[in-house]
């Protein structure tokens, strides 16, 4: 019985479950204070946050809205200039303007000359679709370029200061 009685005065001493404490830093009367670094029953800034809100946000700061909309085209491309000009030709880079005109020059490069010359007849059309994407006036011009094409002023028969080939094969 003694020894039953030791066990149970051990136990009460321990703040078992017959004695309940308050939390520590609690105080009658006075409100507990509460951690700075510790985030509370609501959301806030500290609390994980969704990978598209961050990501914007980000975005938004850094001041990159206009060349992240310009890349999602390029890979809508197809979307906006039909699959047969899309075969033909593809959006080579962006270059954004001055902040005073607003709009940018979208460089295009082509597998040929005849699409080259088709794609410039098509420029002010894919203009006027690409502002609808981006919003109006962001580009303003379209540059047009063909096929890369071997130089012809590099090698054992080049001549220093020559034309190189013109139209002589017929």
């Amino acid at each position: 019985m003694d020894l039953a009685r030791s066990i149970a005065r051990g136990l009460a001493g321990t703040g078992g479950p017959a004695k309940r404490r308050r939390p520590a830093g609690s105080r009658r009367g006075r409100p507990r204070r509460t951690d700075p670094s510790a985030s509370g029953a609501h959301p806030d800034d500290r609390d994980p946050q969704l990978l598209d809100h961050t990501i914007g946000r980000l975005i938004a700061d850094q001041g990159w809205g206009t060349d992240v909309r310009v890349h999602g085209v390029f890979s809508r491309w197809e979307h906006l200039v039909g699959r047969e000009v899309a075969q033909h030709c593809r959006p080579e880079s962006f270059t954004p303007g001055d902040r005073a005109d607003g709009g940018g020059t979208l460089v295009i490069r082509t597998d040929s000359t005849a699409w080259a010359t088709q794609m410039k007849l098509l420029a002010p059309t894919v203009l006027t679709r690409l502002n609808d994407e981006l919003g109006d006036g962001t580009v303003t011009l379209i540059d047009v370029l063909g096929p890369h094409v071997p130089s012809w002023k590099k090698g054992l028969r080049s001549v220093k200061g020559g034309r190189g080939p013109r139209d002589t094969y017929g």
